[in-house]
């Protein structure tokens, strides 16, 4: 197998499966996919029933921006997406995500365990 066969078999796979990305729900499914080594088809379904939303759903950019909106999920911010002060970003994005989907996210229980201590004048 050359390397042409292995990107190719990459680029094939990310086109399949890549569903948009932060842009619809590419990376709630992925995050599903790594997180609970769930197949594509049933993180889909899983993500798609968290958000109340169909799996066809999960790759329209024009419905995902309003359940994005909706659940507090972030957006990209060089496309506009994000377009109210009050949108989150960031790791608030990251604490509403782990709660609608369940799942721990590393930054946000580092967060937490950060948050949880005290500096060292007590305060």
């Amino acid at each position: 197998m050359g390397a042409g066969d292995v990107y190719g078999q990459a680029v094939s796979h990310g086109v399949a499966s890549g569903m948009g990305g932060i842009r619809t729900a590419g990376d709630l499914v992925a995050r599903m996919q790594i997180t609970r080594g769930m197949r594509l088809p049933e993180a889909k379904e899983y993500v798609a029933g968290k958000l109340g939303v169909s799996t066809l759903d999960l790759s329209d950019p024009t419905v995902m921006f309003d359940v994005r909106k909706e659940f507090g999920l972030g957006g990209i911010l060089e496309s506009g997406e994000v377009t109210d002060v009050d949108d989150p970003i960031g790791i608030e994005a990251k604490f509403n995500i782990a709660a609608v989907l369940d799942v721990p996210v590393s930054c946000v229980e580092r967060f937490r365990t950060k948050a949880g201590r005290r500096g060292r004048l007590g305060i």
